[in-house]
């Protein structure tokens, strides 16, 4: 196969140079040349999507069948999807290391492999360390099949012959391209590595995972365009030694985004977690200040998380804002509104608010329960055990309401909570069995039904 041509790109400007500089000579920008390759009139091997059957339809014309979909034997995982994994789909699955990317990918493999023929192909690991993970595990072995590659050309003429319905590859900065002579992890092997491949799976109909590395601030490694390229993103959240591992989608042609999937590591791999709110709401048996459960939405399922803040006297000129797993930002504005609207100054006072389980609440619906753990704790009083909090707070005082207002208010009735503060928009007609509501339309109102 002749191969393409090799230049050097500007990542800023666009301009390309036979040779690599330090400087861009077109706009000036240091450190921005990348290798890259130019088609020339030899022609490279490569086709479009289609290949030769390119055509133009009209909207009307264009099948609107529901897209087919197979079960990964995992629900949360198939949630998260959007219902299954899609046939020539790819999937870039990120995470820091040790969070469980490959045990859930080779769990995966091994419960599909017992229907259909799958792929792992690993860059990272031998064959042997990956069948001692798999006995480890306790996982059906006889079906999977491993093989150990680096170079993207010998893999897919592999897989050609192979022709797996699924395959992994692990990972995608290990893979190189012979047309390029960078090393594998650059920029430009990542991207057209994962453009053969993307290219392959729309051929071909199979379906690729295609595990990413993530930098030290916690994106993915690599080019912003791979993630671009592919179908599906998710992230592996959690902390490598605590047991939750959340799975969010980011992107997702063939499903919702936001879904979030819960796992528990044990010592046989990853675990699915069905009922959440069962495991966020782990609290301790009396009630404490500072500590308030809010329900939030993720994705198409309302979970129950425990909300907690620390409002202490400041020694420092500046107080402290601290925040895990909500906006920083936000909080810093919602303190603005409670000293406006509810009289009550923090200006002298360290924040600290945290929500259980290492689980991240980024949705305005939170407003009113991070105001209430802040309370709570400025007043060292607690609140009541079985109560339900959650609404949104405008910067003039009001509470808005916020969507899925019935679904949140039965999940907390199923858990046993017995009293809801929520906005008056989101109060139903009728209330779910056990369960009092107390419809608010003002911060003012909020904080004295707090303690009532």
């Amino acid at each position: 196969m002749a191969k393409a041509k090799r230049m050097y790109g500007c990542t800023e400007c666009g301009a390309t140079f036979p040779k690599w500089a330090g400087q861009c000579g077109e706009c000036g920008a240091w450190n921005t040349l990348v290798e890259t390759v130019v088609e020339g009139a030899t022609p490279s091997g490569r086709t479009g999507w289609a290949g030769d059957k390119a055509n133009i339809k009209t909207l009307a014309e264009v099948s609107v069948e529901e897209i087919p979909r197979f079960s990964t034997a995992s629900g949360e995982l198939d949630r998260v999807l959007g219902g299954g994994l899609v046939d020539g789909s790819v999937v870039l699955i990120g995470g820091d290391p040790g969070i469980g990317k490959s045990t859930i990918l080779l769990q995966t493999l091994c419960n599909i492999a017992t229907r259909f023929p799958a792929l792992y192909v690993t860059g990272e690991e031998s064959q042997q360390q990956v069948a001692m993970r798999a006995r480890r595990l306790d996982l059906p072995q006889d079906k999977l099949k491993v093989m150990t590659e680096t170079c993207i050309e010998s893999i897919i003429a592999t897989v050609r012959q192979e022709k797996p319905k699924v395959m992994v590859i692990d990972s995608i900065q290990t893979i190189f391209t012979e047309q390029l002579q960078s090393a594998p992890g650059g920029i430009a092997q990542v991207r057209e590595s994962a453009a053969l491949l993307v290219r392959f799976a729309k051929q071909s109909g199979t379906a690729i995972f295609l595990v990413g590395h993530v930098t030290k601030e916690g994106a993915l490694a690599g080019p912003r365009v791979l993630e671009h390229m592919v179908d599906t993103v998710l992230y592996f959240e959690g902390e490598s030694d605590g047991r939750l591992r959340l799975l969010r989608a980011v992107k997702n042609r063939f499903g919702a985004v936001n879904e979030l999937g819960v796992f528990g590591m044990t010592d046989k791999g990853l675990k699915e977690v069905s009922n959440p709110s069962a495991i966020f709401l782990t609290r301790a048996q009396e009630a404490v200040p500072g500590s308030v459960v809010m329900a939030t939405w993720e994705g198409s399922r309302p979970m129950l998380v425990e909300v907690q803040a620390l409002v202490d006297t400041s020694h420092l000129g500046n107080p402290r804002r601290v925040t895990l797993g909500l906006d920083q930002n936000r909080l810093a504005m919602l303190l603005a509104v409670l000293h406006r609207h509810g009289g009550i100054p923090t200006y002298d006072q360290d924040v600290f608010l945290n929500v259980v389980g290492g689980v991240k609440v980024l949705e305005t619906a939170s407003d009113l329960a991070l105001m209430a753990a802040v309370i709570s704790s400025l007043r060292n009083r607690p609140l009541q055990h079985d109560l339900l909090v959650f609404g949104e707070i405008g910067l003039s005082g009001e509470i808005r309401p916020v969507p899925s207002g019935q679904e949140r208010l039965k999940e907390a009735a199923k858990h046993g909570f017995k009293r809801a503060i929520v906005p008056k928009g989101n109060a139903p007609k009728e209330a779910p069995p056990g369960l009092q509501i107390v419809a608010v339309t003002r911060l003012e109102q909020a904080l004295d039904a707090l303690f009532e």
